[in-house]
């Protein structure tokens, strides 16, 4: 994917991070959907991917911070593995094009891993999230699976975060790449938005926009006239008039680095009043969440300023009251807004999530646990080489407004009679993905339609 320096490079410095001891990255696996050789899509572990670069399963790789050496460990397919998927280079081949000069076999790891256990060295893993990782931990290391996410290395976490956090600049190009295909994705939906077409039918066609390229999605396609719910897989719906529709949708190259927009259109191809109304309150929320995009700000602080934005708007509709920030600070946006901005992405579309969002996003400080913030994936102040995404919404959940009327919940900032008429509203958000940058920020990709006019204009071209 890049050269061996790169991949050199990389591991040295997190072999420095470190300090001492076994650093363990473990691949994935392939994952059977219903038999052993019916597979779902395979997909590496990122991290041992940013380090390895090596894109094939049943694999895991070992650095020594004493010695400074690299290893790969893995099985080589035989001649009856060949007959079904043809000729494949050895693991020593493959190893070579990303600087490890040496290999063995599974077998060989867990013997090192032994010796490791006995001469009392610190072994350092990652907290795992396949549950054949988890079985490896335990048959090597004697760790319990329940006890594994408190026995991951902090020091490793850190230094895989604070190496991955800070996109170069062939990373860039990666992302850069996958935004443009995810543009291309966004405005297929534009287009083929009209009554009578199915969800499934846009959702297929925005697949098939990713995969042409070469890559996947980057996650399950959200394709939905029920933007109200924030993860809707659901595709059996057809569209008609007076709905909008809301695509959230992302590429992911074969290099496994991704991209994550949203787009919200009407399936007439005119934004109602009322519809027009709320989709700018979103725009400008998204807009001045944009404009506040810089090295040293804390992102927490952005999206405050962009759930502010929001206040105001729906104050001026009548469906909010009272003070703004205290309105904020209660809370009651939440509602509304119940998300949270962004999030930090790369080579995951929600990057390194597996780590923790405590040190990916927060750079170890505790999370808040109020509702609505606590979904906050990225509170920390932003740094160049930072690639995250901006992505405020307006959501009428007729659940959520039936719990906090019942319960009177922030009555001083909402008023509920009105809100009532709402619940079958819908949801809106718009998503782009942008790069920190010495002195501001960076759109990934080409512009994507998210006015009102464009977004109009690009449903007219279907």
């Amino acid at each position: 994917m890049f050269s061996k320096e790169t991949y050199l490079k990389r591991r040295a410095k997190l072999r420095e991070s470190v300090g001492s001891g076994l650093i363990l990255l473990l691949g994935n696996n392939d994952s059977p959907m219903n038999y052993f050789d019916n597979i779902f899509h395979f997909r590496q572990d990122s991290t041992f991917l940013y380090f390895f670069g090596m894109n094939h399963p049943f694999m895991a790789g070992t650095l020594d911070c004493e010695s400074g050496e690299d290893f790969i460990y893995g099985n080589d397919l035989t001649v009856e593995d060949f007959v079904w998927m043809g000729p494949q280079p050895t693991i020593a081949e493959q190893a070579v094009a990303f600087g490890v000069s040496k290999t063995a076999d599974l077998e060989a790891l867990q013997l090192k891993l032994s010796e490791a256990v006995k001469a009392g060295r610190k072994i350092h893993f990652l907290p795992p999230y396949r549950y054949e990782n988890k079985i490896k931990l335990y048959e090597w290391l004697g760790v319990e699976p329940k006890d594994q996410a408190a026995q991951a290395s902090v020091t490793l976490i850190n230094g895989v975060v604070n190496q991955r956090n800070y996109k170069s600049a062939e990373e860039v190009q990666l992302l850069h790449h996958a935004a443009d295909v995810s543009v291309d994705m966004h405005t297929m939906a534009m287009r083929m938005a009209k009554p009578g077409v199915t969800e499934a039918q846009i959702a297929a066609a925005v697949q098939q926009v990713a995969v042409a390229d070469g890559g996947q999605t980057s996650f399950p396609i959200i394709a939905t006239i029920n933007g109200q719910t924030l993860h809707n897989h659901y595709h059996g719906n057809t569209l008609k008039d007076g709905d909008m529709f809301l695509l959230d949708a992302g590429a992911e190259l074969v290099s496994g680095y991704c991209a994550d927009l949203s787009s919200t259109v009407p399936v007439n191809g005119k934004f109602t009043d009322l519809q027009r109304e709320i989709y700018n309150i979103t725009l400008d929320s998204h807009n001045k969440a944009i404009d506040m995009l810089k090295p040293g700000i804390p992102f927490k602080e952005v999206y405050f300023e962009s759930a502010r934005v929001i206040v105001r708007g729906l104050q001026s509709m009548g469906l909010m009251k009272g003070n703004v920030d205290d309105a904020v600070a209660n809370g009651a946006h939440a509602l509304f807004f119940p998300c949270g901005l962004g999030h930090m992405m790369g080579l995951d579309v929600h990057d390194m999530e597996d780590l923790g969002e405590v040190y990916v996003g927060y750079g170890g400080e505790p999370k808040s646990t109020q509702f609505g913030l606590k979904s906050l994936r990225l509170g920390r102040n932003l740094e160049p080489g930072f690639v995250l995404t901006i992505e405020p919404g307006i959501y009428f959940i007729p659940e959520l407004i039936d719990q906090w009327k019942a319960k009177n919940h922030n009555a001083e900032f909402l008023n509920f009679d009105k809100i009532e008429k709402f619940k079958d509203f819908g949801g809106i958000r718009n998503e782009e993905d942008f790069l920190i940058t010495e002195t501001g920020y960076e759109l990934l990709g080409k512009p994507k339609p998210k006015s009102i006019e464009d977004v109009e204009a690009e449903w007219a071209k279907g």
